[in-house]
């Protein structure tokens, strides 16, 4: 063991190791559900696809489903924030990069469902779609700036980037007002999901920047 970690070891107080073994644990497990759970909707579609259980329309519904689960990630990353300030438990940031990473690749998947399967990149019937659909080219504009948050998603890009990264960062809820509208001219006539959605998004912006916490380092 290097002694710097153990003169830190040995320099806590029982209730303080005990509390950091704690932490320690509950990232490992909480991550372990992220995954579990974010395995279960693209097994579904395989499932279902297997076994023709997509529908009339089996594109459509894996567009929708995709796209509704990179929405639901993003979602679930930005209440990472005001949960940690709301139960004092920092280790929860820990997870944050994860859910974002998953939104990232259920968008990817929503994405090339759309291009691939959709269209078979047949890039000018995409061009005529996206002329005709405004919505497709705000969706792919919220791909665009998820691409470098993605890309530095690493310890290595934090350091590099210092302050600059946080900056960076927060286009993730320019990303979700795009998303939103880009749902809110998908969809044409039941707009419950939207609406649920919108409440949502501007429910974690209130909590975000609402003074109920001295400490807003991330």
């Amino acid at each position: 063991m290097p002694v710097w970690i153990y003169r830190k070891i040995s320099s806590m107080t029982m209730p303080q190791w005990f509390s950091a073994w704690s932490a320690k644990a509950a990232i490992k497990y909480l991550k372990c559900l992220i995954w579990l759970g974010a395995l279960i909707p693209v097994s579904r579609l395989i499932y279902l696809g297997v076994t023709d259980g997509l529908g009339a329309n089996p594109v459509e519904f894996i567009e929708r489903s995709t796209g509704t689960w990179a929405l639901v990630f993003l979602l679930l990353s930005l209440s990472i924030t005001p949960l940690r300030h709301l139960t004092q438990q920092s280790w929860l940031i820990a997870v944050r990069r994860l859910l974002g990473l998953w939104m990232f690749a259920y968008a990817c998947l929503h994405v090339t469902t759309y291009l691939w399967l959709d269209y078979q990149f047949d890039w000018a019937d995409i061009v005529k779609d996206i002329v005709k659909h405004p919505y497709v080219l705000v969706g792919a504009a919220a791909l665009l700036l998820t691409l470098p948050l993605a890309a530095t998603s690493n310890q290595r890009a934090i350091k590099a980037l210092k302050q600059r990264w946080k900056s960076l960062h927060k286009l993730v809820y320019v990303i979700g007002v795009l998303v939103l509208l880009h749902f809110w001219w998908l969809v044409k006539k039941d707009v419950t999901e939207p609406v649920i959605y919108s409440l949502v998004l501007a429910l974690l912006i209130a909590l975000r920047w609402l003074p109920f916490s001295n400490n807003r380092k991330s």
